[in-house]
């Protein structure tokens, strides 16, 4: 039996095949996820050739079909239309057969037409990626067979193989959405699996993704680590790749005795971290108010319940879980008000069609409201938000 142009010990298969599938891993997340889905870097044409090279020969992903589906993912996020959520299809469904969504959301033409654009039209992609997606992994068989013998190189293909079925369209796309913690309340039900973004290239950090799409970095908390932009931070340094955008980071001055437009700008921008902070000081009156409350229409809930159920956007609860909630505020006043508060908050950057003058008014109004409500964690948000600066 041919043995392979290598010989190895057998954990070093084991770690040619781990640093195979980073590449991989690599390749995915810098050039498809940040840099064609999102346009949050700009790359070289070699660096580019070569990720769309090795995804041919690792994956027979086609860059267009990738990108659309997860520019529509972000668009239809946690709805039916969404090509691939948990949310939807249950966690078990995404994250066993995660790549058979994909598969059946690459063959829907209109994805492909509505969201994929700006994605690779050149001669090789037309000619060769394109056309003949299957030829690379089979090249890929052919070339581990050789390097490495017949029974270590087909299994070190095997494990190639399903790595980004497994790891992307399982694991992220999955538990991603079900399981993990969150630094931002965004809209979704996007998580961070853990803080240190290696083994998946800096995707574990998924819920930061989310709030900032567009971020060519994942990681926003000193403790996370991105490995992936630890890599894209190498090109740049070598004249390979242009930042575009990162999470922005807010600043803080003085409290205005007044807010004003830079206030605004400031709130409106630094969106996500101004709601996670109002989470939190909701929490803390639900913690209060809890072993107060008096729900007979209600039923029995716990403190966890409660929290989840205050933390939710529109339309992320169901039926029965509005109803308990409602109840829950037709007893606590002070919940009431900062549920409501909280609504009105959100809409200050949801109303598009408001002028600067109007949105800066109901800001003032917000803001002097908190200060009179009478309740320590709105007076003391109101004093941060006339903090934001520019």
């Amino acid at each position: 039996m041919f043995s392979g142009l290598l010989d190895l010990p057998w954990w070093g298969y084991v770690v040619v095949t781990l640093a195979l599938t980073h590449v991989t891993i690599a390749a995915v997340t810098i050039f498809l996820h940040r840099h064609q889905a999102h346009r949050a870097l700009d790359l070289h044409p070699l660096p580019a050739l070569f990720f769309r090279s090795w995804l041919w020969l690792t994956t027979g992903m086609v860059t267009k079909e990738w990108a659309a589906i997860h520019r529509k993912h972000h668009a239809k996020c946690e709805t039916p239309d969404d090509p691939h959520s948990p949310q939807v299809f249950g966690i078990n469904k995404v994250l066993w057969t995660g790549v058979f969504l994909y598969v059946k959301e690459a063959r829907n033409a209109e994805t492909l037409q509505r969201y994929g654009h700006g994605t690779p039209d050149d001669w090789i992609e037309r000619r060769l990626f394109s056309r003949f997606p299957k030829y690379g992994i089979g090249l890929m068989l052919a070339a581990d067979v050789l390097l490495f013998g017949a029974w270590p190189g087909v299994l070190m293909w095997g494990v190639q193989m399903v790595w980004i079925p497994f790891w992307a369209a399982g694991v992220i796309n999955g538990l991603g959405h079900f399981w993990g913690y969150r630094n931002y309340n965004c809209a979704d039900a996007s998580t961070n699996l853990i803080p240190w973004g290696i083994l998946i290239g800096g995707e574990e950090l998924h819920n930061n993704h989310h709030s900032f799409a567009t971020s060519a970095k994942l990681s926003a908390r000193w403790y996370e680590f991105d490995i992936g932009w630890m890599y894209i931070r190498a090109l740049e340094m070598l004249g390979l790749a242009r930042v575009k955008k990162t999470i922005p980071t807010p600043r803080f001055g003085a409290a205005k005795a007044r807010a004003d437009f830079d206030t605004l700008q400031a709130v409106i921008t630094h969106r996500y971290d101004v709601m996670t902070r109002y989470v939190q000081s909701l929490k803390v009156v639900a913690r209060e108010e809890f072993a107060a409350l008096k729900t007979p229409s209600g039923g029995k809930f716990t403190i966890r319940e409660l929290r989840r159920w205050l933390a939710a956007e529109e339309g992320q609860l169901g039926a029965d879980e509005q109803r308990r909630l409602a109840s829950v505020l037709q007893h606590s006043k002070r919940l009431e008000t900062v549920v409501a508060m909280r609504d009105e908050l959100t809409a200050l950057w949801a109303r598009s069609t408001a002028s600067r003058e109007q949105l800066l008014a109901q800001l003032q109004d917000w803001i002097a409201r908190a200060e009179q409500s009478g309740i320590r964690q709105l007076e003391e948000f109101s004093q941060r938000l006339r903090r934001y600066a520019v």
